[in-house]
């Protein structure tokens, strides 16, 4: 899987990550790594910590995940 997460307010406003990595959905918790950004992540790199909390399994529409992101960047 690759996720961009794109920062709209506050200090990082404009700036981005990605994510990148396996994303088996039953597996809690996993983790994926940040292999770089724009903005004031660029270069940037660390790892996301996810949990999903709830998944539809009907429509796979609704899913509830928690994202514990750790950055390092310079």
């Amino acid at each position: 899987m690759v996720f961009n997460f794109a920062l709209t307010q506050g200090k990082y406003k404009g700036s981005s990550f990605c994510l990148l990595g396996r994303n088996p959905i039953f597996t809690n918790p996993r983790e994926l790594a940040i292999v770089g950004g724009t903005g004031a992540f660029r270069f940037s790199r660390g790892y996301a910590m996810l949990k999903t909390y709830y998944m539809d399994m009907q429509t796979g529409a609704n899913t509830i995940i928690e994202y514990d992101v750790y950055i390092r960047h310079y």
